[in-house]
């Protein structure tokens, strides 16, 4: 039952998604996450904290914020039950999804470049990205986006999907409090570094599945889009994937290198600090375009349908054998 959930949860936020008006009226889970995390982090993250309490607040947080998350949503989905109470449950997991914003988001930063130029570029990058966007050119403005949509497709749409499909919606509100705890808190800054070492190494560990199925359903999809190469993709993904600084990104940044013919990844810039990263894809093979975000998102959009497909598939064999 709940891998069905899953594939009514992204077919209703596909089709809907969170809507604006309900966004002003109560905000989102994630505010609501992001409000009990900032509380938190200024209660259990004083400086003036040896680093091991430090770290100490930060696994207590994580502990808080995952009770906090999965006791409410296992009581909604107890309490909805099946029937008509399953559409009801797929439509509130629906908000924990980002299918249309992420495709939104990046596809503006290709609209703006083709109507305005680098300078609209770089302020519609900034919004999906945390470098230095007055650093970057045409091209790292678009290497940018499509790095930013295959590592959110993993993290903001396959990610919930699977723990949605293995632990139902109080595993998806779990997951999710897990993700943006490292968003906001897994830094390795001064601040940060004790504090949110317990979200960033969690958040490494729940990604680990959902990263991996993302690459192959990349690859997948590129028979599904024109001029993308799943050969290409995979071996990107077996030659560059664990070259990534981090242990997830890589994979589906890596599949969409490949399927693209782009490098991507590789160094870059965050508040002046400069990180040394591999490359993912063939380094300086051409530079990228922002008809190459369009291509991107086209891939995005036939591996979702892949996977909305993969889990209906899977739920009706399941509804089949009983």
């Amino acid at each position: 039952m709940f891998v069905l959930l899953a594939c009514l949860a992204l077919l209703a936020e596909a089709a809907i998604g969170y809507p604006d008006r309900l966004f002003r009226a109560i905000g989102h889970p994630v505010t609501w996450i992001g409000r009990l995390i900032a509380f938190l982090d200024g209660r259990l993250n004083d400086p003036a904290f040896p680093a091991a309490r430090r770290r100490a607040g930060g696994v207590l947080t994580v502990a808080v914020l995952v009770l906090a998350a999965g006791i409410p949503a296992w009581g909604v989905q107890t309490a909805l039950g099946g029937g008509v109470g399953l559409a009801a449950t797929a439509l509130i997991a629906s908000s924990l999804f980002a299918q249309r914003s992420l495709g939104a988001h990046v596809g503006a930063v290709a609209s703006a470049l083709e109507a305005h130029g680098l300078d609209a570029g770089r302020v519609a990058v900034s919004r999906i990205v945390g470098r230095d966007p007055q650093a970057l050119d045409e091209a790292a403005v678009c290497r940018a986006a499509i790095e930013s949509l295959a590592e959110n497709f993993s993290d903001g749409v396959v990610a919930p999907a699977f723990w949605l499909a293995a632990g139902g919606l109080p595993g998806c509100a779990a997951y999710k409090a897990i993700n943006t705890a490292d968003s906001m808190i897994g830094h390795r800054t001064p601040r940060h570094e004790a504090f949110g070492w317990a979200a960033a190494r969690l958040d490494d560990l729940v990604n680990l599945p959902a990263s991996r199925l993302t690459a192959l359903l990349v690859v997948a999809a590129c028979p599904l889009v024109r001029g993308a190469s799943a050969g290409d993709a995979w071996r990107a993904v077996r030659r560059d994937a664990r070259r990534h600084r981090s242990p997830n990104a890589g994979w589906p940044e890596a599949a969409m290198a490949g399927a693209l013919g782009l490098a991507l990844a590789g160094p870059r810039a965050y508040g002046g600090v400069m990180v040394e990263d591999g490359y993912m894809g063939e380094g300086g093979r051409r530079e990228a375009t922002p008809a190459d975000i369009r291509r991107a998102l086209a891939l995005y959009r036939a591996a979702d349908a892949l996977l909305i497909a993969l889990l209906g598939g899977a739920a009706l064999l399941l509804i089949w054998r009983g």
